[in-house]
């Protein structure tokens, strides 16, 4: 499975990346803005994003808005992001994110937590 995790923040990427690994089908690329992942995505297939909320310039909605007008409803997209209260879960589900994971995430079970995700989309 080819994952891209987008944060701005490069130790979250570092240990999004090290944990998603630890499953050992996943192949993990990351990038460090939202004009990073648009660029990786329009030249490359991937499985499933995890994109951070807030980034400067292009923040995660921002991505997945122009994700969904420019290449269409693949690939799922999960955002991570500090504020995960109800109403802004809901929002960012709303948005069309598949899951989202609160920050600071658990590496131990990041793996276990998209799998899960991608695994409810097709129960769908």
């Amino acid at each position: 499975m080819n994952v891209l995790y987008v944060d701005d923040e490069g130790d979250l990427r570092e240990l999004a990346q090290l944990s998603l690994e630890l499953d050992p089908d996943m192949r993990v690329t990351t990038a460090a803005s939202g004009v990073a992942a648009l660029d990786h995505l329009r030249r490359a297939t991937v499985d499933v994003v995890l994109l951070d909320v807030m980034m400067p310039k292009m923040d995660g909605p921002a991505v997945l808005a122009t994700l969904r007008a420019e290449i269409g409803p693949n690939p799922p997209v999960i955002f991570v992001t500090a504020r995960a209260l109800p109403d802004e879960r809901r929002r960012l589900l709303d948005l069309g994110a598949l899951e989202v994971i609160t920050k600071p995430f658990d590496p131990t079970v990041l793996a276990q937590d998209v799998r899960a995700a991608l695994a409810r989309r097709h129960e769908r």
